[in-house]
This record gives C-alpha cells, structure tokens and sequence, in this order.
C-alpha cells in the first residue's frame, strides 16, 4: 500500500508470540511482503504482553534464515484497530485473561481461531464469543530460541474447523491463507474429532519429554519408548470408550502409528510443554492430561499412568 493511499488493509492479529504464534505470524507476513497483488495484502500483527523487535528471524527445517519486519505491539486497543481475523496462540492457562484483555476492542462479529492444546478453553469460547470461533490443531513443530528468532524445527499440517461443523467457508478461506503462506492447513467439519486425536498426541509425547527434558525423537529410545507405548495403552481404551473415532477408522493400531508418526515427523523439536520448562514457565499440564483424567472418571476406566503423569505435575 502507498504511503498516499488511504484505505485500511484487513489486520490479521495473531496473540501471543511464542512459538506457534510467531511461526504462524511471520509465515503470513512474509508472504504478505512477497504477495504479488494488492487484493492478497494484509497487515499482521503479533500481540504480546511486552514488546518484542520487529525485526524477526524465522527458520527453517532445512536450515535456512530469513529476516521478516513485522508489527509487534503490547497494547490491545491498538493491536486491535482495523482487525478483521485474530489467531489466538497463548497457552491454555492465558487464553482466558489474553482474550478477555483484547474483546472490548474488537467488533462483535470479528471471527477468532484458536490454537491452544488440550480441551480446557475451546468450548467456553466458543459459546461466549460472539463471532464466529474456529479451532486449529497443529503438527507443525517449532520453538523459540530467543526475543527475534523462532526455529521451524518440523513441517506438520494444520486442520481448522468449528467444532459443531459451523462457518465451513470461513474456515476454508483460513487454510487457504495458510497454506499459500507456507503452512498447509485444510478446513475439516469434524473439529472436535481432530482435538481429540491431537489430544492423544500431546499426551504421549509432551508430559515425558518435558519430565526428562529430551526432544520428542529421543522418545524412540528405551526406556522412554515404553513409556510412550504405556500411555498408549492407556489413551486407546479411553478413545474407544468415548467413542471417538480413531485416525484410521478400519486400522485399530492407527492410534499408535498416529502418535509414533509424529515423533518421526518432530524428532528435532522441542515441544511446548519442554520449551516451557527450559522457560521456567507454567505448564500446559492439565489442559493435556486433565480433560482425559475426567473423562476416564466418567466412564469408569482406570488409566493408572496417566494419573501417574498428572500428579507427578501437579504436584511438581
């Protein structure tokens, strides 16, 4: 846009620069610099609690570097002026208050997409907020290495849905963006399903790295790959019982090479719940292993590891 013209590019906000937010803002922005329209232009945002350079390093999975400008504010009336789309990627524990912070400002049709682990926040947002509200979930792997570089440490996809099949073409027109940026991503109608399955990912694979602070390929080693098969064990009977249909409907081992897929996948990354050890922050703990504890109290199922893991945290 020139500096005479004086129509508003759409705003994407993306809230919360840690590695998820930071991999998916710069990845929009970035492409927004090198966008050869102007009907593909948009001004992103990255909100945080402080603020962070604008001048940003993102790498790659092969390694390679690319230095990316970019708005980053601490200040939610300004951050949300002209918003038309808001990514929220704060951790579980933060999406409430971070959100809470940023409503007033925002218009009441304004759609949201949330990006956070486990199944604490997305239903009550769901049916507080007044716009439409998506969900994503994510294999990408990523972590942040300091205030101006975030590692892409492992390509994944990204599925974005409602999570009663809602706001179809809204969330195409989402996974499209994405994917031109370099982040595939396809809409899905079954959203609430894919939390799951990425709920079943998370728990085999961030409690243990976090508790002995290795990067999720180390898990294909002993002892630590038992322990994975452990929770496995565990997570595949609660599935079954909540009849949450698995990856592979027709393949009843489809959960493990799920899980075991990953792990390939991001054997260099460090995973969130990890980073926010090394960090000395609070944990996604039990935004992981809470919702599957109270699921299994629910359908009378003893999962004597995963309780295990949730109180060696809790407690920690």
């Amino acid at each position: 846009m020139s500096s005479h013209d004086t129509r508003q590019a759409p705003v994407t906000l993306v809230i919360g620069p840690g590695s998820i937010g930071r991999l998916v803002a710069l990845h929009l922005q970035d492409h927004n610099v090198n966008a050869l329209t102007r009907d593909t232009q948009i001004e992103v945002r990255l909100l945080g609690r402080r603020t962070l350079p604008t001048r940003q390093s993102l790498t790659d999975p092969d390694g390679k570097h690319r230095s990316i400008e970019i708005a980053t504010l601490n200040d939610p009336s300004t951050a949300a002026r002209h918003a038309t789309l808001v990514h929220v990627t704060t951790k579980a524990y933060a999406t409430d208050a971070a959100f809470s912070a940023i409503a007033p400002y925002l218009p009441g049709d304004t759609p949201i997409v949330l990006w956070q682990n486990g199944m604490r926040v997305q239903r009550p947002l769901t049916r507080s907020w007044s716009g439409p509200v998506l969900c994503a979930s994510t294999t990408e792997g990523a972590y942040v290495h300091n205030d101006t570089q975030v590692i892409h440490a492992g390509r994944g996809h990204t599925v974005i849905g409602h999570l009663d099949g809602q706001h179809q073409v809204l969330a195409e027109q989402i996974a499209t963006t994405l994917t031109h940026a370099g982040l595939p991503a396809t809409a899905v109608e079954d959203m609430e399903v894919r939390l799951w399955h990425k709920l079943v990912v998370n728990a085999a694979i961030n409690p243990l790295v976090a508790q002995y602070r290795i990067r999720n390929g180390q898990l294909r080693d002993r002892p630590f790959s038992t322990m994975v098969e452990a929770t496995l064990n565990e997570l595949t009977q609660l599935m079954t019982a909540l009849d949450i249909p698995a990856p592979q409907p027709d393949d009843p081992d489809s959960w493990r090479r799920l899980v075991w897929q990953v792990i390939t996948n991001t054997a260099n990354n460090r995973a969130s719940m990890l980073q926010d050890v090394l960090a000395g922050r609070p944990t996604e703990y039990d935004a992981i292993l809470g919702p599957l504890r109270e699921a299994a109290i629910e359908q009378d199922i003893a999962i004597p590891w995963l309780d295990q893991l949730w109180q060696q945290w809790h407690f920690s």
